[in-house]
């Protein structure tokens, strides 16, 4: 059994006596600039400039927009890159994952890099990193499976790093990868001469590689450390994997970025699940590192704590992105601490120096999954009720209730699904994931206050659904089916069946046009590359290629194939996958539980509670039918201002909206071309306060792709 941890009135005297001597550690010229991810190496996504204030922020206006022409309407495009503003230059990338500086004043382009030199990109980019010395700056990005370094001021690569001004992610991780997806969304960031990246990875059935954190030299590229997320033979929590885990097994990274305490040189992050996401009958055990809030010395890699949030996952319940390091009054000192917002919308907050909880958390018992050989946990962690900040139980009796008739429609398909709490596991029949399995909080994270000690979260807050099937065929299969359960298993996930589970990818229908259009081999040729978010399916074999095929084509119903004569990419050690992460809709196409299916949460850190909380986002639809206030599905990061104010974009809707932080009105709002599924910026240029967002749209939202950014300043 897993330990109930309660320790506020006890908490440890070497975290006091390091803190109480001081009214808030975090020095207020940290928070005059935006020259890295989440604006300074805390994360808070906070800024000390108030020039743009509840008062004024009515008045705001577009100071100028970037445009970009690499955009692409089908699969749909997106922007999630946070810029960052180094002396007046602003470092973003666009849709196509060129690295662009420009003006930041003006909008004016000085110079971009390639690194697909005109082919199709490859993954998404959320941000870049600056380094700088008396002798160099340069930017550090990740494109494809590369991490580059690029001369700020010129634009070209830094021919001393790595291979050319590359390093390749996918050497160093132990074990050969070369034929799976390795790449890094989120950016690393940078400690005295290190640059320390996670990755992201593949997460379906077939083989994927493990998720280990590395850091390199800025300057020559070597690898100077590794961290291994899963356990080699000696480590701590090698014991809670199968013996070869190590050798075989995939995921537990950190796809969400990191935060760094520059004063003890620890770094600070939170890790996914391992792979295969939804059945972990051969990863028997609670699987650390996955799952786990770490922090590791920044300098050596060496782990000074982890804390671990969801025991043997099979919810895909990673955790999407970086804490926050936040400080929190108890017994009149103030504690330095770490908060972790989770796509079970639910906020740890520890002990800085320990990883204790400063809140309780409490080790409940969970429902256990009845899929053959699964062994789930039986119990999982919850923090105080006052720090869950989106749904946790779907039933009949919070169905939606924008009509009588749609309330109808889900209670009835309810009959035949399981239902319940979070931390339901997966079922043949059908069960409800609420949160959904992108969240609660998603990479987009939070931002804090530290004068205030308030931090400002978003979630989504809607249900899906997941079953589980049997991976191979007993004796023999059509080449059909066979194709169908090969789809299912790795492609529905965002394809969907009859609609897109992300309404940004090609539904199945385009994909059979794609198909009929361009042939096979262009279609082998994107699953062995991967393309825009689309991860590479290298590892998938000829049969199956041959398969999806037919599925696509749907030919091939009375052709038998014999198992034994089929090779497979995972069915030996997966005999069972999910049918994809399903929506959960009405007919008309809303959300199956009640609104607000989209939040904005201001939670104080000090009482541990929320202090409000509002819906984000509308459907233009229900809002002619007088439906207003009911919230979206929403992507991106907050960001909060001395000025009073909650900058985020976020929402279905395509809206940028600037909310009181003291109360959660909303102050400003400006209607985008494109949705922001990005997080937001601010910085100074001669006196004058501006504000940037991404509207590259797209992404999981899946709405209207975009090509700008949008820069806002006071008239």
């Amino acid at each position: 059994m897993h330990t109930s941890i309660s320790i506020k009135s006890a908490l440890i005297l070497s975290s006091l006596m390091m803190t109480m001597s001081c009214t808030n550690r975090q020095e207020q010229s940290q928070f005059d600039t935006w020259n890295m991810y989440s604006g300074d190496p805390t994360g808070s996504k906070y800024s000390s400039n108030q020039q743009i204030n509840r008062e004024n922020v009515s008045t705001l206006t577009l100071a100028w927009t970037y445009e970009m022409d690499d955009a692409r309407e089908k699969p749909a495009s997106t922007i999630q890159c946070n810029p960052i503003i180094v002396d007046e230059v602003m470092y973003l990338t666009t849709p196509g994952l060129k690295l662009v500086a420009i003006d930041a004043s003006t909008g004016t382009e000085r110079w971009s890099f390639d690194p697909f030199e005109g082919m199709p990109a490859q993954g998404v980019n959320r941000g870049v990193v600056s380094y700088r010395n008396e002798e160099k700056q340069r930017i550090f990005f990740v494109a494809g499976s590369n991490l580059y370094s690029v001369n700020a001021l010129t634009g070209l690569p830094d021919d001393t790093f790595g291979d050319g001004g590359m390093v390749s992610l996918y050497e160093g991780l132990g074990r050969e990868v070369g034929h799976l997806w390795v790449t890094a969304a989120t950016p690393g960031i940078i400690y005295q001469d290190l640059i320390i990246m996670g990755t992201t990875l593949g997460e379906g059935p077939s083989a994927a590689a493990p998720g280990h954190i590395r850091a390199y030299n800025v300057h020559s590229g070597d690898l100077v450390w590794i961290f291994h997320t899963i356990p080699y033979p000696g480590e701590y929590g090698y014991e809670t994997w199968p013996p070869d885990a190590w050798k075989e097994r995939g995921g537990a990274n950190t796809w969400g970025g990191f935060s760094l305490d520059v004063e003890r040189g620890w770094v600070f992050c939170g890790t996914g699940s391992s792979t295969y996401d939804h059945w972990g009958g051969n990863r028997v055990g609670d699987n650390l590192f996955a799952n786990c809030i770490l922090a590791l010395d920044a300098a050596t890699g060496e782990r000074i704590w982890h804390y671990q949030v969801v025991h043997h996952d099979v919810w895909d319940y990673d955790i999407p992105c970086a804490p926050n390091l936040v400080q929190v009054e108890v017994d009149g000192s103030l504690v330095d601490a770490v908060a972790q917002p989770t796509k079970m919308g639910h906020l740890f907050v520890l002990d800085r120096e320990s990883g204790l909880p400063i809140f309780p958390v409490e080790e409940k018992e969970v429902p256990q999954s009845l899929i053959p050989g699964e062994v789930t946990s039986p119990t999982q962690p919850f923090p105080p009720a006052s720090l869950r900040y989106a749904g946790q139980r779907f039933t009949k009796e919070n169905v939606t209730n924008i009509s009588e008739a749609a309330a109808q429609a889900v209670r009835s398909r309810l009959d035949s699904m399981d239902t319940g709490d979070v931390f339901l596991p997966p079922s043949q029949q059908g069960a409800v994931t609420f949160p959904q399995f992108n969240g609660g909080t998603d990479w987009g994270g939070a931002a804090y206050d530290p004068v205030d000690r308030i931090l400002i979260v978003n979630a989504s807050n809607e249900a899906e659904w997941i079953s589980m099937v049997p991976a191979k065929p007993l004796t023999e299969i059509s080449r059909f089916e066979f194709g169908r359960r090969t789809y299912q298993a790795n492609c529905a996930v965002c394809h969907g069946h009859a609609n897109p589970r992300n309404p940004g990818a090609p539904s199945l229908e385009h994909l059979r046009s794609f198909l009929s259009d361009r042939g096979k081999s262009s279609l082998s040729d994107v699953l062995d590359r991967g393309q825009g978010q689309m991860p590479k399916f290298s590892s998938l074999t000829d049969d199956e290629e041959d398969a999806i095929v037919s599925f696509l084509n749907k030919d091939g119903q009375d052709e038998l194939l014999k198992l034994e004569d089929l090779e497979l990419s995972y069915s030996e050690d997966i005999p069972w996958v999910a049918t994809g992460h399903n929506e959960f809709k009405d007919p008309e196409g809303f959300p199956a539980n009640k609104p607000p299916w989209g939040l904005l949460n201001a939670i104080d850190l000090d009482k541990g509670e929320l202090a409000w909380q509002v819906p984000l986002g509308t459907y233009p639809e229900l809002e002619a039918r007088g439906l207003s206030a009911t919230g979206t599905f929403n992507m991106g990061g907050p960001l909060v201002t001395a000025g009073g104010l909650v900058f985020i974009g976020a929402s279905m809707d395509e809206r940028f909206r600037a909310f009181d932080k003291t109360t959660g009105k909303q102050l400003w709002m400006h209607q985008l071309e494109a949705g922001a599924y990005a997080t937001p910026s601010t910085f100074e240029v001669d006196g004058k306060q501006f504000v940037v967002i991404a509207g590259g749209g797209g992404g999981k939202p899946g709405t209207k792709s975009g090509n700008k950014y949008y820069c806002f300043v006071l008239p």
